[in-house]
């Protein structure tokens, strides 16, 4: 699968996690849209999801991935699986064009339907046109002390902004608040 004109990022660190996507959508070579927000909360703000690839695919897959939330509260990585498991197994589910990355304060995962359920060693996972762009930038960024995971995220988006075509500076960033000790 090729996503164009998409760039997700999910950084968790010090205790918090941000995600955050670009705003371009392309068909083709052609910029079509340049506002596109493809970030959203889940179950109450305790959840951030992100999506590359076909809108009507992700949001079917937004809406299988909320169902597997409120039938496994609070465990990400359950709900996460078990979409996974749908997601392949399901001859419909087969067939969307998309990726999610899914984050908690505790866990992020990229999930695909050739059955994908990764989750990352250092709690950094991009996707999209220009993910790999951005995932280098924050691996870089994160290790500077002060840097939040919202300003690591803001700051790599911006930067593969500079470098992939299809990724514009138009950038929405959501954050989970540290859990409360």
């Amino acid at each position: 699968m090729r996503f164009r004109g998409t760039t997700i990022l999910a950084v968790r660190k010090d205790g918090r996690v941000a995600l955050g996507g670009d705003g371009q959508v392309s068909i083709g070579e052609t910029v079509v849209k340049s506002h596109s927000t493809k970030v959203r909360t889940m179950k109450g703000g305790k959840v951030l999801a992100g999506f590359a690839g076909s809108v009507a695919d992700a949001l079917t897959l937004y809406e299988k991935f909320e169902e597997k939330l409120d039938r496994y509260p609070g465990n990400l990585p359950r709900a996460a699986v078990e979409l996974a498991k749908d997601w392949r197994s399901d001859r419909i589910l087969r067939r969307l064009e998309a990726l999610l990355v899914v984050a908690d304060l505790e866990h992020c995962f990229l999930l695909s339907g050739s059955g994908e359920l990764i989750e990352p060693d250092d709690g950094i996972i991009a996707i999209g046109s220009g993910g790999n762009f951005a995932l280098a930038a924050a691996r870089a960024l994160a290790l500077v002390t002060g840097q939040s995971a919202r300003d690591v995220v803001q700051r790599s988006l911006e930067i593969a902004a500079d470098i992939c075509v299809f990724t514009n500076s138009h950038i929405t960033v959501l954050e989970l608040p540290e859990r409360e000790r």
